[in-house]
């Protein structure tokens, strides 16, 4: 399954500088990392992404 996800320049360009310092493609190091947080949920993670979903839910239906 492929995603595609949308970053700001900035994040876009770090991202890049993680991955050349790492020595892999930008798109292995976003892999390894969503691999490693789906084989260890963390609670704060699940607690922001649940306040980030609410969040543009309201907005949303303010745009409605």
């Amino acid at each position: 399954m492929t995603f595609t996800i949308a970053l700001s320049d900035e994040k876009a360009r770090r991202l890049e500088e993680l991955a050349r310092e790492g020595g892999v493609a930008p798109e292995e190091l976003l892999r390894a990392s969503v691999e490693d947080w789906l084989a260890e949920p963390r609670e704060d993670f699940a607690r922001a992404a649940s306040y980030v979903l609410q969040k543009s839910k309201e907005l949303y239906r303010r745009l409605a």
